[in-house]
């Protein structure tokens, strides 16, 4: 998400970063959207609000001199809880909470005053740690320990019953950063009895990116499960509410799919964060939005409906601001508070109390032997936590060999002492044509993984033998000079003549984006019962190759970067009464160009 500048002193918004240069309107870039996971406390006048009032709570951003008066805000509207905004690491670095890198939380008294106007009235305030930009403490603290101590002093200065952890660029794509934030919001929420926690991640049109499922797969491996994740859906090509509604539904699938959970519970720990009016990218989201992502909300039992933010939330003179964006107004036609007042009507509508939290997974019968032969997919047990096999393993003890074992989090209960023969689904379901989930970084699932011997091929089934014949696959080498019969991803593939495979005349040429993963498909015809190889050769960095619609278990296999074309193979068997399957290659989002030759099912 980016943020917009505005020629005033010591502002900068949590979408928006306006920096005075000459007086000059300057916008900062735009990259991705974002997503939001919050913490909210005690039900009590004397120790809090009620969870709906946090959930619904606006942004605000405190270091706003042209800020608007909150008991004004609240006598307006009705709303009574706002997310104050943001804690950061001091500019000059270090692992101490301030108020946007500059005003010390140990020794601020101005946001303290605001904080008290706000109970005055009747109202609380949650306080949102990170946004774009900025150095976070996640970054700074060397431990999540640490960076939970640093967060602590927050709580106690203030008496907070919520916090917010923003996690956007540029700390979403350090992986140690955003192990340390995760940390520590589990910490708090330990720590804390009945502190809400909130979470905020980039989103694209069709839900998290490939960072932000990297983080949520560092929560499954936690054990960590907040009071909700929201996404961000704007500055990302959202054409109104419509688009914002696909990428809160493809998210939800995410959830699914990362933690298990039915669609019914990830919704209840899924929230939405808006922009209002004009946004840094030029887009605009108006009242007609904002009611129509309520209605979804509400209907889809959604736990957390805010926006950035409560600043912007006046109209413009001119109303259009003859077509700029600003920190101080909206930019669209409005009256004041308008948006804000969305908010006080969710709150009406949530629930007083947080959803229960959903149950840790069950430890699967499986403990894992050191003897014991691993292919892809099948699970075990260990010290505590249930794992996937990323490819063929044997002796490597998770998470020691955190290459060849995918963390499925903590489990309760005790497992069996046999290991599981096979595993129905495919411990990278990112690699399926639904995209549900990124690449997991750390393994090494290349071409030498693939050749293992029984690398992803299904125990369940009881094939007859491959039959003899040629390339199942129609145009597999491209040497038509055209896609067809692949179906891509629209825009983002075409053939070329270099570079190519050794020997060949033609290949694929398929450039990701930030919202599509450059996919091409084939539907091939199969015999029933029999064991098949799937092969390719490939250049470029996280490209898959794999089979969907098989009958019994769907394989993959993926390299993380090469400089020339190199060889990926996988197989697959297909069930009894399977008759085709889809045939895939993708990349990965915003990575570069891939491309592919000699695509082959024999």
């Amino acid at each position: 998400m980016r943020r917009t500048t505005v020629p005033r002193i010591g502002t900068r918004p949590r979408r928006t970063r306006l920096a005075a240069a000459g007086g000059a309107l300057a916008v900062a870039a735009a990259t991705v959207a974002g997503l939001t996971v919050t913490l909210a406390g005690p039900a009590s006048a004397a120790s809090g609000l009620t969870a709906n009032w946090y959930e619904s709570a606006p942004y605000y951003y405190t270091l706003d001199p042209a800020a608007p008066d909150l008991g004004q805000v609240i006598s307006a509207t009705g709303e009574k809880a706002f997310e104050l905004a943001f804690i950061l690491a001091p500019n000059g670095g270090g692992c101490t909470p301030t108020w946007d890198g500059t005003d010390p939380v140990s020794s601020d008294t101005q946001v303290a005053a605001v904080i008290s106007e706000v109970r005055a009235d009747g109202g609380d305030v949650s306080v949102s740690a990170g946004g774009y930009g900025g150095t976070k403490l996640g970054q700074e603290c060397g431990t999540a320990s640490a960076t939970a101590a640093a967060y602590q002093s927050v709580i106690a200065k203030y008496s907070l019953h919520a916090i917010d952890f923003d996690l956007e660029e540029p700390e979403i794509e350090n992986s140690a950063a955003i192990a340390n934030e995760l940390g520590a919001a589990q910490i708090l929420q330990t720590n804390n009895p009945g502190l809400l926690v909130s979470v905020t991640i980039p989103t694209t049109t069709t839900g998290a990116n490939y960072f932000g499922q990297l983080l949520l797969n560092q929560a499954k491996s936690d054990g960590f499960v907040p009071a909700d994740y929201s996404l961000m859906p704007f500055d990302g090509g959202f054409a109104g509410a419509s688009a914002q509604q696909s990428a809160l539904t493809g998210f939800n699938a995410q959830l699914v799919s990362t933690f298990g959970w039915s669609s019914a519970v990830a919704w209840n720990h899924e929230g939405i964060s808006q922009m209002n009016g004009q946004t840094d990218t030029g887009e605009h989201f108006a009242q007609t939005d904002f009611a129509g992502n309520l209605a979804f909300a509400e209907s889809h039992n959604m736990s957390r409906y805010t926006f950035w933010d409560v600043n912007r939330d006046v109209e413009c003179n001119p109303p259009t601001n003859n077509g700029k964006l600003s920190g101080d107004c909206s930019s669209v036609t409005q009256n004041n508070f308008d948006f804000t007042k969305y908010d006080t009507q969710f709150a009406n509508w949530a629930p007083t109390t947080l959803p229960p939290a959903p149950p840790q997974p069950a430890c699967i019968s499986a403990q894992f032997s050191a003897t014991q032969v691993y292919t892809q997919g099948m699970e075990v047990t260990y010290g505590g936590h249930n794992w996937t096999a990323a490819y063929w393993t044997e002796g490597g003890t998770p998470p020691t060999d955190s290459g060849a074992w995918l963390d499925d989090g903590p489990c309760g209960g005790s497992g069996g002492s046999s290991p599981s023969p096979s595993h129905s689904a495919s411990p990278s379901a990112s690699a399926s044509p639904s995209h549900s989930a990124s690449p997991s970084a750390s393994a090494s699932a290349s071409a030498s993984a693939s050749a293992s011997p029984s690398a992803s091929a299904s125990a369940s089934a009881s094939p007859t033998g491959t039959p003899s014949g040629g390339n199942l696959v129609t145009n597999g080498s491209f040497s038509t000079g055209s896609l067809s019969p692949w179906t891509c991803d629209s825009g983002t593939a075409t053939v070329v003549s270099s570079p190519t495979a050794p020997g060949a005349a033609h290949a694929l040429q398929a450039t990701p984006t930030s919202s599509a993963d450059a996919q091409c498909t084939q539907v091939i015809t199969v015999s029933p019962s029999h064991t098949y190889t799937l092969s390719g050769q490939i250049q470029g960095s996280y490209v898959y190759i794999g089979v969907t619609g098989t009958g019994t278990t769907d394989t993959n296999t993926w390299t993380p970067g090469t400089s020339g074309f190199q060889t990926l193979s996988v197989s697959f068997t297909t069930g009894a009464s399977t008759t085709s399957v889809t045939v895939y290659i993708h990349g990965w989002y915003a990575e570069p160009t891939y491309y592919a030759d000699g695509i082959s099912v024999q």
